[in-house]
């Protein structure tokens, strides 16, 4: 009976993945953010939003988004410059609020931080070129021609979205861990200057590898 995936390919595959994931990239970086200015909860929805954007990346390379990225590469350098702008905007913000003493009008609205983590997360992720680089050059030299693509690429995707899932709710609840401290005004200030950096510096990750 053949195996649904080579076996030394599915090892290697195993080895890269476990170093992309925990690379704190623009993903894990929001993550942490997202649990540092508003907790477990929307972490949970933060993860949920950014691996949502990883399903329909996943879909795509199913699609042949390969072929279309060597086909288009603007448009896919546009999206990736969208999503910069984007992250760099949430930092702004939150730069803001470090310059108000750290008042953040979100805090005041529990009732939508997960609706707002969960669109945040998805849309940092559906233009993190770091998904486009991992679905179009680092997947396919682990695809075995010789076997059904199907069954392959569900248990790439099912490692893939696993460890993304495991990491980022790590790094999220690491976040989240200070956040008992955001009801200290001084401190308040100060992460929100972290957290403006930080999302600032995952914006300047998205164009780096645009």
């Amino acid at each position: 009976m053949q195996l649904p995936v080579d076996p030394a390919r599915f090892a290697a595959y195993v080895s890269v993945t476990a170093v992309m994931v925990v690379m704190p990239g623009p993903a894990n970086l929001f993550a942490i953010a997202t649990g540092a200015r508003r907790g477990h909860a929307a972490v949970i929805a933060g993860v949920a939003g950014m691996n949502l954007a990883n399903l329909v990346w996943w879909a795509a390379a199913a699609f042949g988004l390969s072929a279309l990225a060597l086909a288009f590469p603007a448009v896919f350098h546009v999206l990736a410059y969208v999503g910069a702008a984007y992250v760099a905007w949430l930092g702004l913000r939150a730069l803001g609020s470090a310059w108000r003493g750290g008042v953040d009008e979100e805090a005041h609205a529990p009732e939508a931080v997960g609706r707002s983590a969960l669109r945040d997360g998805f849309l940092v992720q559906i233009t993190n070129p770091k998904a486009l680089l991992f679905t179009t050059a680092i997947l396919p030299p682990f695809i075995d021609p010789a076997r059904p693509l199907a069954p392959q690429m569900l248990l790439f995707a099912a490692l893939g979205l696993g460890g993304d899932v495991v990491t980022m709710t790590a790094y999220g609840f690491g976040g989240a861990a200070i956040a008992h401290r955001m009801r200290e005004p001084r401190f308040r200030r100060g992460f929100a200057l972290f957290t403006g950096l930080l999302l600032i510096t995952a914006a300047a990750l998205i164009v780096q590898r645009a």
